[in-house]
């Protein structure tokens, strides 16, 4: 492309008159000071926490819920109130498991605990067990209350199993002036039904539910976002974005994004109003990218077991039993050098795949013989496309 073009664009961008008045009212980055609608569980999470603001020992919190249903907000909204109001008795430390080379693995886990405690550890050369000493130290010099939210903990232990969780867990133990309170955040309800018994007795945690939002809900969210110009927004946009996000899991996320990118796609056609036809266009973009993203962050066995579902439904085999997709699970982490997982673990898997709206199941009844799973990948041609192209880089 000729530099005068790219200028003629750069500036016919620059010129144009923007829809958005805070288009950042609509990203996953901000975080509002009120959440319509979680009440019910933010007086939950308050008063299990509350505690630790009297230096009195907390239960570990669970809160579990579908993605875009205000989790981490709440989480995010909550330890900020508590940290004003503790002030230097209690440290609140967020750490999302899905980044990597941060938390994918026990000792960078621990390291950057460690690292926002105020000690810098290495990246790697450490026996973890040293590391786990530094952790300690650290905790009692503060003398204070550690709220550790571990966001998306279930890929966490899906990439260095559930040991780390046992030994924090334990650590209020060996601890004489601090306390560790551990929150976990999840996607997948069934969670705490993959955990060692071990663990599992150990965590003694309070559970919160984050329900699906319904359509009025998300239509009142998307109100209160102040994003765009007055008089930008076309008579049912916010009802249609809050409809279709509705149908998705009642995801909140969703329901912003499909109105940000019928916003942009209005503005980069020159329109004045966002209409319905662009949320209709803002869908099948996202609808793209979302299939591409979902596909591209599954954690490894996630990965392993797309492949496995792609490759029997490219050998004609469209209704899948569990027994045939678990036999090609293990021959794909054979290839891929990847210890395989247990039938239970990997029909969880299969159960956040289907969640995901990756693919679907149904119970058929087989009379004297039981009952057995039917799986089908809820894709067509083109979006197996995608699918196989967002694999490439990880085969």
């Amino acid at each position: 492309m000729r530099q005068l073009l790219i200028s003629e664009i750069l500036e016919e961008c620059l010129s144009k008159a923007s829809l958005f008045h805070d288009k950042e009212a609509l990203s996953s980055r901000f975080y509002p000071n009120e959440l319509p609608h979680r009440e019910e569980q933010l007086s939950a999470i308050i008063r299990s926490l509350t505690p630790a603001i009297k230096g009195e020992g907390t239960n570990n919190l669970f809160i579990y819920g579908q993605p875009g249903t205000g989790k981490t907000a709440a989480m995010t909204l909550v330890g900020s109130k508590i940290m004003e109001r503790a002030g230097d008795n209690v440290v609140v430390i967020s750490i999302n498991c899905r980044m990597g080379k941060v938390a994918d693995t026990e000792y960078r886990l621990l390291a950057e605990i460690s690292r926002q405690l105020g000690r810098e550890v290495p990246a790697t050369g450490l026996p973890t067990q040293e590391v786990y000493s530094i952790f300690f130290r650290l905790l009692e010099e503060k003398s204070k209350t550690l709220i550790l939210i571990l966001d998306e903990i279930d890929v966490l232990l899906d990439k260095c199993g559930d040991g780390f969780l046992y030994n924090l867990t334990r650590i209020n133990e060996t601890l004489s002036d601090s306390r560790v309170c551990i929150v976990g955040i999840s996607n997948n309800l069934l969670f705490s039904d993959y955990l060692d018994p071990r663990t599992k007795s150990s965590l003694c945690e309070e559970k919160v539910l984050f329900q699906p939002y319904d359509a009025a809900q998300l239509r009142d969210i998307l109100s209160e976002r102040a994003a765009f110009c007055e008089g930008v927004i076309g008579q049912g946009v916010i009802e249609k974005c809050a409809a279709l996000a509705a149908q998705e899991h009642g995801d909140a996320r969703r329901a912003m994004n499909l109105l940000r990118a019928a916003g942009e796609i209005a503005e980069n056609a020159g329109h004045q109003a966002v209409m319905e036809i662009h949320v209709d266009a803002a869908k099948r973009k996202l609808d793209f990218d979302c299939l591409s993203n979902a596909v591209k962050t599954q954690p490894k066995h996630g990965k392993a077991v797309i492949m496995s579902l792609i490759s029997l439904k490219e050998k004609g085999v469209d209704k899948i039993q569990t027994g045939d997709l678990y036999s090609t699970y293990q021959r794909v982490c054979k290839q891929l050098s990847l210890e395989h997982l247990t039938p239970r673990r990997v029909y969880g898997i299969t159960g956040e795949l289907e969640m995901q709206g990756l693919m679907t199941t149904k119970v058929v009844n087989k009379g004297r013989y039981g009952r057995t799973r039917h799986i089908e990948l809820s894709v067509n041609d083109e979006t197996l496309g995608t699918i196989k192209g967002a694999l490439s880089e990880y085969c």
